[in-house]
């Protein structure tokens, strides 16, 4: 994203607020948000004024059959038909995938005439809360049992689905629990491919087409941290395939201090990231003091520093000539700290797409310190166990190169949050 064009005015502002804003000078409104707003770019002249604000980063771009002996009946209603067919995938199913891979199988279930149930729309596969129910869980078979329905046959369309779904490549183990939740377990291939599909993507990792043919309200803003949220729902719903409509919202507790203030005090990530953190609803924390800490206390620098890990990782690795590499056979991706890491890594496509579609950007904000945590139990807490890179004499191996990829994996998800925060990724710390 670089900016409206050259001569256009930011939302809501005069032209007299806009020269001010673009000549350093102090304004009001919409125009005083402007630098928190809208990023740093190269490419013009109306970037170079705005760089020589404090702006950095960028956000993203303005684009404004045999049948069971109980056979199950819910309610009689069609299959919901959707925009785009839903095919099973060639290869091995990647986390990212795996939502639309159970909605595939609930509706091939119900073409075969094992279930008849109301196809969802969407279904919902999240991170187990406790270790030992598999690497994500789904509660389909609940939702599909509502009604006058008991838990007996959510318990029956979990086992209907879950001898569809152990059959899918990439899928190693599927079990139901009660009261029919699906706890469904990927092989390393699959945790593999996501690290490739990753590394493939870079920091657009995530950007897609989640939102297509979905509008997006958005109402005019006069308040900077109302302004920021607002341009930064834009960036998410252009990175989910979606559109901007006029509208209301979102709302947001106004911010107490200026955007000219701030800057001033905060310098414009710091200022970005205290406005957006916070949900809508929360006053933000403004404390210089802690927002400007370089302490593991200030969340913003664990992402920033994380991020920075991860290229001094891919530093150090060609210094040894080691290059990335995920490997399934390596017996990586196996350790409770790595699939942790993974786990989060495959949510970022539904956080921003969740972030857009609710314009809530502080969702975004705590996947990526979610990240980053997970990143350094990977890295610091689990080094003996899982070394990115090889240490005295031992000599670098399928494994390390691995295990090396998922934190280079790791840095470009970060940065791409951060890129759609508008904040800048700093290489060093």
């Amino acid at each position: 994203m670089v900016g409206p064009r050259p001569g256009s005015l930011p939302p809501g502002s005069a032209r007299g607020d806009w020269a001010s804003v673009v000549s350093g000078g102090r304004a009001s409104g919409v125009s005083e948000a402007w630098p928190l707003v809208v990023s740093a770019a190269s490419a013009s002249v109306v970037s170079a004024a705005w760089a020589s604000l404090g702006g950095s980063g960028s956000g993203a771009s303005f684009r404004s059959r045999p049948r069971l002996p109980n056979r199950v009946l819910v309610r009689r209603a069609k299959p919901v038909r959707f925009r785009t067919p839903l095919l099973p995938y060639a290869g091995p199913v990647t986390p990212a995938q795996l939502s639309r891979t159970v909605l595939h199988t609930v509706r091939r279930a119900v073409e075969d005439d094992e279930l008849c149930v109301a196809v969802p729309e969407r279904v919902k596969v999240r991170t187990p809360p406790r270790p030992g129910c598999g690497d994500y869980a789904t509660n389909v078979a609940l939702l599909l049992a509502r009604g006058d329905r008991g838990e007996g046959d959510a318990l029956v369309i979990a086992e209907v689905l879950r001898r569809r779904l152990v059959r899918t490549p990439g899928i190693a183990r599927v079990e139901v629990a009660a009261p029919g939740f699906l706890n469904i377990t990927l092989d390393a291939s699959s945790h593999a491919q996501l690290v490739r599909d990753i590394l493939s993507a870079g920091s657009r990792y995530g950007h897609g087409d989640a939102l297509a043919g979905v509008s997006v309200p958005l109402g005019p803003a006069n308040e900077v941290r109302a302004a920021l949220v607002a341009h930064v729902v834009r960036g998410l719903v252009g990175a989910s395939g979606g559109v901007v409509i006029a509208g209301h919202g979102p709302v947001v507790r106004a911010s107490p201090v200026s955007g000219a203030e701030l800057l001033r005090s905060l310098g414009p990530d710091a200022a970005r990231w205290a406005l957006l953190r916070p949900a809508g609803h929360d006053l933000p924390d403004l404390d210089p003091s802690r927002l400007l800490s370089q302490r593991e206390d200030n969340p913003l620098f664990r992402v920033r520093y994380a991020f920075a890990r991860t290229r001094a990782l891919m530093r150090n690795a060609g210094q040894l000539g080691l290059a990335p590499e995920p490997q399934p056979d390596s017996g990586a991706y196996d350790h409770p700290a790595e699939t942790g890491l993974l786990a989060l890594l495959a949510d970022h496509p539904r956080t921003i797409e969740a972030a857009a579609r609710h314009r809530a950007p502080d969702q975004l904000a705590r996947h990526l310190v979610a990240v980053a945590d997970a990143f350094f139990r990977f890295h610091d807490r689990f080094h003996d166990d899982c070394p990115p890179l090889p240490s005295g004499q031992l000599k670098p191996s399928a494994v390390h190169r691995s295990r090396l990829a998922l934190a280079d994996a790791t840095g470009a998800v970060l940065a791409g949050g951060l890129h759609l925060l508008g904040i800048s990724a700093p290489e060093h710390l």
